[in-house]
This record gives C-alpha cells, structure tokens and sequence, in this order.
C-alpha cells in the first residue's frame, strides 16, 4: 500500500470525504495535506505513512476491543438490536437493563444460539460478533450492563420517529414574527431590548393571533469583551446572555437604596443616557451600566437570602446543584476572563488552560463570590426567560418563543476550555466556495469532535438540546446539515482548501426527536446552502421543518409561487442574513458592499444593480400572478417604484397564502427598516448585530399601517 492509499483509507475510516460536489455541481478533491491536518486535529497520527498505517490498525482493533459500543440508538416500538463483540469461547452471557424510570431487567443468553456475523481480532484474541435483540423498550435513556467473562455497559437510547408539533400546527397553518431582541427599543430601557421589550412584544402579537415569536440566539457572549457581539460565535450555548435581563424586575431592585443611588449618579446617568441616545447598542456602556446594578442587587441577594433558609435561598441553591458541573465552570471561565484581563485562554498561565488544575481550583476558592455572583446573573436569566415563555403561553400562542440555536462556540470560549476533548480544536467550521462567496467561507467556531461525542454517549448533544429546548416552543438549528457532515478547513487554511468531515446523522436526529417530544419543541433545520442529496427528504421524514427563505426559492427566471412551498416548512421573506424587504428594493446591501470594498470590480458591482433590477421584476410579476399587486403597478415600474407599506404587505400576504406550517415575518420589514442585521463577509466594518430599530415598540404597533400589515398576514393564514 503506497502513502497516498494509506492516507485516503484512514481519512475515510476518520469520516473525512475524499470529494465534494460543491452547489453548481463542480467536483472538488480532498488533498493530502488537508487529510492529513484535519487527521491531526481529530487526534489521529496521519504524519508518515507509517502514521497512517498504525493508525489504520488502530481503528481496526478498535472495533473488536470493547464487547458493547459506547451507546445504541433505537426507534420506539421495535426490537432492539445490541452489537456484542465477544471472544469466540464465550459461551453464556447476563445481561441487566436500567431503564431511566427506575425499573429492571434482566436475561441471560446462550451464545451457541446466536449467529456470528463477523470475526476479528483483538491483539491475539478471536473475537466474534453477534447481536442480541431485545424486546421493545420505553422512551428514554437506558442503560445495559453486560455480564460474560468480563463485564460492558452502554447507554441505550431509545426515541419516536418524529420530532413533535403542536396540534394547532399540524392541522393547520401558523404565523409569528423574527425580531433581534437587543434592537427592540421602549422609552427609558437601558441601551439594549431585554425580556421586558420582549414580552411586551408578546402581548403586541398574542393580541393579533400570533403563534410564534422568532429569536436570534440567546447564548453567552464575552462581557469582557461586549463589542464582540455576533451570537452566533458565542462564549456558551449552554448559558444565557445577561445582558438581557430586565434589571428592574429582579426582586429587590425596587427596594435598594444603592441601586436606586448608583443608576442615578452622574456617571451611570450619563451612560445610560448615552446608551439610549445612541443609534446602535453601546455594548460597552451597557455591559458597566447593568453588571454595576446587577452586582448592587446579588449583595443584597447574598446579605439577605443566599446563606438563610429561606425560598429565594433555597431557588438559587437548588438552581445551582441541578445546573452543577456546567455552570460551575462556565461561572469559573467568567472569574478568570475577568482576573487575567482576557476571555482567551490560550493567552492564560498554562497552569489554568485546565479546568482540573489545582491553581483554578485554588482561584475559584479565592473569588468564590464572583463565581457565585455569575451563577446568579444565569439564575436571574433563567427566571426571566422561564416567565416570558410562560406568558406566551397564557397568551395563547401554539409556538412561543422560537430559540435559535448557533452552529458551535468560539475557539476561545468557555465550552470549549470547559470541555476541551469534545471540539476539534485545530479546525474551523465553514462553507466551500459557492456563488455567494467565491472564496468560501471561514465562520470562525470550533467544531465538535464526532469520535467523542459518541464515546460520551453523546451526552453533551443532548445537555445542549435540554439547555435551549427548556423554554422554547420551537428551536432552529443553525447549519442543521452538520448533523450530517461539516466542512471543516484545518487551523490557518483558507476555506477553499476544506473538507466535509462526517457527523452521525441518525443518531442525532433520533436524539432531537426524543428531546422534542419531551419538551413540546418544534425542531426547524436551518437548510440553506450546499444541501446534501436526499437531504430534506430526511428531515421531512422526521418532522424537522425546512427553512424556505423567499430570496432563495427561485425556479428557473421566476419566484416559485406559494402553493409550491413544501408544507413542512418555516418560511420567511428573509434573514438576519440577508436585506431587509425595504433594503433589497432600495439596494442597501450592494450599497454597503460597495462602499466596504467587497465587490471585486465595477464590472461585478455593475451585474449586482442589474441582477436587483431584474428580481425586482419577478417580484412584482409574482405579485400580480397572485392578483397582490396595488391599484395601478406594473411589473415594468420596477425600477421607477419607490418601496410602501403596501408594497411589504403585499410580499407577507404572498408567502403567507403558501400551505407551510409556519410563517414568519421579520420586524424589520414590519418596521420598514432599511438596513439588515448582519452583513456577512464583514465583522468591525458594518455595525453588525448592534442596529436598534428606529421605533419604540408602542410606536411601531399602533401605527395603523402596521395593523393592517397583521391583519393582512392573520386573514391569509387563517384561511
């Protein structure tokens, strides 16, 4: 075997593709240096052919080394099937089922029985292996424990064959709105929409029939570093950002003196008003403003609650022990960012790059009330978010709140050095090269290690559904194809030189499933881009639900009309992503592209107006197919036409008549807002994902034209 086969095997067996077909249907070959640095960054020695060689024995044995896989995932109401690798004399086995209810179960088989389906070898033992069925199980988690000459476990999981829907949405059609919720603005907030502005924004679309209010990811971000705003490259996605706390609700801010004394002092008055004033979230600002308060009011907390036996005393503690190892080190990564000046911990003592060493141990010890003071800002976040999904649904709404879940966390976060041997941490995640960005894409997060996933018995995926499934009606997962492969581009390559790197598909999908169900969650898959042959036909199987986005649904030189939108859908007119309604007709984007240098000539700059010109038409005329079009316009007035309330009514009636089961229409667009909310390609250069909305929400939703534009959007839903 030469260099290069023993490379290509070992990737393969490693899940790295050899080729991808990239969106226009151009081959693309893995080559040997990117198998071998995306070997290296699984951990797997690829350096030398010999590497190769030793490593492919490796997986070889692997195989036949333990009697029972880490885990096995199963679907309801059939037989169970467990792989056994076992040496060829065995003869008899015990085998004893946990069941996550507390039961028991327990059998014994004569081996004899059982066909061998395969030999191997493990160092000089012949190992053979059979399976066991076992009868149907319960849902749940369960765990298998095998008795021969030696003794196995594995966890056994056992999940429906779909993920839930609410009953309204199943038999029907329902519809909601996207909002960034740092943009929602009110007189007298605090520079930033919180859960206030969110829950007012609650009872504004409960009060029109709204089911659903979409979110962008409420994950932690780096309060060391506020200006670092994106929520999709965040510090955990296990915790809550507590910016968004609304700091006048938490018991005992009315009653202390010092709060009340410290928001009204010169200082904070100036920030505040600055914050307020100011056209973009101050993050700044905000974060000295709210983590002063929030410190004035976990004082009076510590002095009057934390150490009695009283309810608010016993809540945190009780919070704290059921949050346990996750929160304590996720509050401890905070103490640290904090002490050494940085959230990068690379750029800590190597004695604190780990979470076991002794030195953390003994700086946890040392600020142990600031450790505590972090797990009270994520006890007061959980309160806030528990109570306005609680309102939501009193208010009736079939969804609520609709979380965002990002793909994976920032290479310098605390997930990642809280959990160091489940990320890939010499890879990237990105995109391959394709017509909306020529060069690729890098996102700048690290991926999860699919090796160790598995061999956790994949319980940090399912901490992390649990985690931002508990309060959510429906959770959109960002990339969701990653649950099949990644493009991973190894540490300090351009993404072009990137290869899809394979994620167990089945497993967690059926993972997704139980935990829907248990939680009453919609599971909505973010499937844009490059999107795997067959694909959508599975998630469609499962009840994941597509994210259809009106720019993207094109046939040929046309919009695809509403009835050809797939049922099992989520359907917007656009994304955080992309231009607002307003801003597409006007040419925001290709303006603010323009003006940062991202167009790679005047030539290409000149195609973008004439390729908006020409969608500007097909939106008109799709317009006038469905008889939406106003008194008096013609598709041929595209580039004449000024942009109108009517006009965005007319777009969120078009894909409101679709027969999807979810529609959401953006704020933006709702408010006419010209600018989008994230220009991808830029960081520092656009003011990405600090854009407040030019209206208070009381303003925004007494404004008849906005009645009316929800009254349109319910009457067509409801038909």
């Amino acid at each position: 075997m030469d260099a290069d086969e023993s490379l290509r095997r070992l990737a393969q067996a490693a899940g790295i593709e050899a080729r991808y077909w990239d969106i226009r249907g151009g081959l693309h070959e893995a080559s040997p240096d990117t198998m071998r640095a995306l070997l290296d960054a699984l951990g797997i020695a690829a350096g030398t052919e010999a590497d190769s060689e030793a490593s492919l024995a490796c997986f070889a044995e692997e195989k036949w080394r333990n009697p029972l896989p880490p885990v096995i995932v199963a679907r309801e109401n059939g037989e169970i099937e467990v792989p056994m690798r076992l040496p060829a004399g065995e003869r008899t086995i015990r085998w004893t089922l946990r069941l996550e209810t507390g039961g028991t179960r327990t059998g014994e088989c004569d081996l004899g029985a059982l066909q061998v389906e395969e030999m191997g070898r493990c160092g000089e033992m012949s190992v053979a292996q059979r399976r066991l069925n076992l009868a149907p199980l319960p849902l749940g988690y369960h765990d298998l424990h095998l008795a021969a000459s030696g003794e196995a476990t594995a966890r056994l999981i056992v999940a429906p064959q779909r993920c839930y829907l609410p009953p309204k949405l199943a038999a029907g059609k329902c519809w909601g709105l996207a909002a960034q919720v740092y943009a929602l603005k009110s007189p007298g907030d605090w520079g930033i929409g919180d859960f206030a502005h969110l829950r007012a924004l609650i009872d504004r679309l409960a009060a029109g029939g709204a089911d659903a209010v979409g979110l962008n990811p409420l994950h932690a971000l780096f309060l060391d570093a506020p200006d670092n705003a994106s929520p999709y490259s965040p510090s955990s996605r296990l915790f809550r950002n507590p910016l968004y706390l609304d700091v006048t609700a938490i018991p005992g801010f009315s009653e202390s003196e010092e709060a009340h004394a410290l928001v009204e002092s010169p200082q904070v008055a100036c920030l505040l008003r600055r914050a307020r004033d100011s056209k973009f979230v101050d993050y700044k600002a905000v974060v000295e403003v709210k983590l002063a308060v929030l410190q004035c009011l976990y004082d009076g907390f510590a002095a009057n609650h934390n150490s009695r036996m009283n309810e608010s005393g016993l809540a945190f503690r009780a919070f704290v022990d059921h949050s346990g190892r996750n929160l304590d080190r996720f509050a401890t990564f905070q103490m640290l960012s904090e002490h050494f000046g940085t959230h990068d911990w690379l750029r800590w003592p190597a004695a604190c790059r780990d979470p076991e060493a002794g030195l953390v141990s003994e700086l946890r010890g040392r600020h142990a009330e600031r450790v505590l003071f972090f797990k009270y800002l994520q006890w007061k976040s959980e309160e806030q978010l528990s109570a306005t999904a609680e309102l939501a649904r009193r208010r009736g709404m079939a969804v609520g709140l609709y979380n965002d879940l990002a793909v994976s966390v920032d290479p310098a976060s605390a997930d990642h050095w809280a959990r160091q041997d489940l990320f890939v941490g010499g890879a990237s995640v990105g995109a391959p090269p394709d017509p909306f960005n020529e060069a690729g894409q890098a996102w700048g997060v690290v991926p999860l290690n699919p090796f160790r996933l598995r061999a956790c018995g994949y319980e940090p995926f399912i901490a992390l559904l649990r985690a931002n499934m508990r309060h959510s009606g429906a959770l959109r997962i960002d990339h969701v194809m990653g649950w099949q492969r990644l493009f991973l581009i190894p540490g300090g390559a351009k993404p072009a030189a990137g290869a899809y790197v394979s994620y167990p598909l089945d497993d967690l999908l059926a993972i997704a499933a139980l935990e829907s169900g248990r939680h009453r969650c919609v599971v909505i898959g973010e499937d844009l881009g490059t999107v795997p042959a067959g694909f959508r036909e599975r998630m469609a199987a499962a009840h994941v639900l597509s994210c259809r986005v009106f720019a993207f649904e094109r046939d040929g030189g046309r919009f695809r009309r509403p009835g050809e939108y797939p049922r099992l859908a989520s359907v917007s007119a656009a994304t955080h992503d992309l231009a607002t309604l307003a801003g597409f007709w006007g040419g925001d984007d290709i303006a603010a592209k323009a003006n940062l240098g991202m167009f790679k000539s005047l030539d290409e700059e000149a195609e973008a107006h004439s390729g908006r010109s020409a969608d500007k038409r097909m939106l008109l005329q799709a317009l006038a197919d469905e008889a939406l079009l106003p008194d008096g316009v013609s598709p041929s007035d595209a580039d004449r036409l000024p942009w109108t309330p009517e006009l965005a009514s007319a777009v969120h009636a078009y894909l409101a008549r679709s027969p999807s089961l979810l529609f959401l229409a953006q704020l933006d667009d709702l408010a006419g807002e010209a600018h989008q909310a994230n220009l991808p390609g830029s960081t520092t250069e656009y003011p990405n994902w600090r854009r407040r909305q030019a209206r208070m929400l009381d303003e925004l939703f007494t404004d008849p034209a906005t009645q009316k534009e929800i009254a349109v959007i319910a009457a067509e839903r409801a038909k």
